[in-house]
């Protein structure tokens, strides 16, 4: 097949051929009445497989070029210096939280503000838990906070309470797209030295306004994080992303994700500084080769290049994404309150129908929805999958009821909880979502908003 080619030929001639084969056998299949409709699906074509087997055929395997690539374009999309590309988001959580307890954390601008053992970070039970994972894991103190119906995000007014002498940060989601209200969250930071994290995996593309301008979400607090799992707003099929404006954050993020080493020299390139047998760190001896010292205890979060080839690929295609994700919400919001009017219904007296926050501009991940007095969430959710359509629960509802917590609960030294924690029972008892993802029609909505009036008819 290859005879009289070179090898940039060769390459050249096998992704034409991938590319016909994704456009022959990898073409989505036009939507037919009966179909399932998922929440969420991958949106993608000939540009991620060719990017793929691009990756394959140079076989590095590890991050490299694709990386380095994906990394300053997610940056520039986002506006922010630093980015750090790994192989989950929920690892991004772990590698964003991790480096708040850095001992380079000890002494800045004159102030302690390392996160250690036994210390509080602000957030809520209404989320996903690996947003949690990484407080507990470390000997963190969670304090969980109520949420608001029909924004689902962070009950602000409850920031006060939480406070305590033991505070360090708040590490909280924007929930299913829609951001928390970073105006009082950032004020509340500012005003008692505290980091702010933003869990951003389900708000790519999302936008607050702050009072200096439109900013998007992540890139307001001191960390952001985003994943790139195939349910998300654009995907590589596992990863995620670490990204921050701070250059000393970055170089802990960095560290922690890369085994925990000091040497900040990429895979396969030695001695960049010039310096890598001439140091003297902690208690080794002088001239201990730099590319083996460990400053953090870390891990081994990074991504392969095949990942980050699949998204440099989706990140072209990323801004149509959000734009889809917010008209295919508007279009469910209103079919839902035309089509229920004409049956005589008001459907707001069954669901309460979401909002989104003041000053923001959501790139949605799903449509939520709380059944209101009367109304049963089992009953609808069980009629609305039988129509086809599928639905989630906003994931863990209220993480402390799980059986994660069986051998903590009631231990005050390792998790608090601030009120009632009210509507984030009353999401984990009466609320739903379906998916707004880009790949849906109208004929899909179409049906889904017939299955979710008839459901709450029942």
């Amino acid at each position: 097949m290859f005879e009289n080619m070179n090898e940039k030929e060769a390459r050249q001639h096998i992704l034409d051929l991938v590319a016909e084969y994704a456009d022959s056998f990898h073409k989505k299949k036009e939507y037919e009445e009966g179909d399932r409709i998922s929440y969420a699906s991958r949106v993608y074509d000939r540009d991620e497989m060719t990017n793929l087997v691009d990756s394959a055929l140079e076989f590095w395997l590890t991050a490299g070029r694709y990386t380095d690539e994906f990394e300053k374009a997610f940056a520039g999309y986002l506006g922010v210096r630093f980015c750090s590309l790994v192989n989950s988001g929920s690892s991004a959580n772990l590698n964003a939280f991790m480096a708040l307890t850095s001992p380079l954390l000890e002494d800045v601008n004159g102030k302690d503000r390392r996160v250690r053992r036994g210390d509080e970070v602000i957030t809520v039970a209404a989320g996903f838990p690996t947003t949690v994972a990484p407080i507990i894991q470390y000997g963190a103190v969670p304090v969980f906070v109520d949420v608001t119906i029909p924004e689902y995000n962070i009950d602000v007014s409850a920031l006060e309470d939480a406070f305590s002498d033991r505070t360090k940060a708040v590490m909280v989601a924007h929930t299913l797209g829609n951001p928390f209200d970073l105006r009082a969250v950032r004020a509340f930071c500012d005003k008692h030295d505290l980091w702010l994290i933003e869990d951003n995996c389900d708000a790519l593309g999302s936008r607050y306004e702050m009072e200096d301008g439109w900013h998007f979400t992540g890139t307001v607090g001191d960390i952001g994080t985003s994943s790139f799992y195939p349910p998300h707003h654009m995907t590589m099929g596992e990863g995620g992303a670490v990204y921050t404006d701070d250059p000393l954050l970055n170089r802990i993020i960095r560290s922690m994700r890369d085994w925990g080493r000091d040497c900040v020299c990429p895979s396969g390139r030695d001695n960049l500084c010039g310096h890598r047998f001439d140091g003297q760190y902690g208690q080794l001896p002088f001239g201990y080769d730099h590319k083996y010292v460990y400053s953090h205890f870390g891990y081994n979060l990074k991504a392969t290049d095949m990942q980050a080839a699949v998204g440099c690929a989706q990140l072209k295609k990323f801004p149509n994404f959000v734009e889809k994700r917010k008209e295919n919400f508007a279009y469910l919001r209103n079919g839902l309150k035309a089509c229920a009017a004409s049956e005589g219904l008001d459907i707001e007296d069954k669901l309460i129908l979401p909002v989104a926050s003041a000053h923001s501009d959501p790139s949605w991940f799903g449509f939520m929805m709380t059944c209101r007095e009367g109304v049963d969430r089992s009953t609808v959710v069980s009629a609305v999958e039988a129509s086809g359509v599928q639905t989630r629960a906003l994931f863990a509802g209220n993480l402390t009821k799980h059986p994660c917590f069986d051998d903590i609960r009631g231990d005050l030294s390792a998790y608090r909880i601030v009120g009632d924690l009210h509507n984030t029972d009353t999401i984990m008892n009466s609320s739903f979502w379906v998916g707004v993802y880009p790949g849906m029609t109208k004929e899909m909505l179409d049906h889904m908003i017939g299955a979710i009036i008839k459901a709450v008819q029942l």
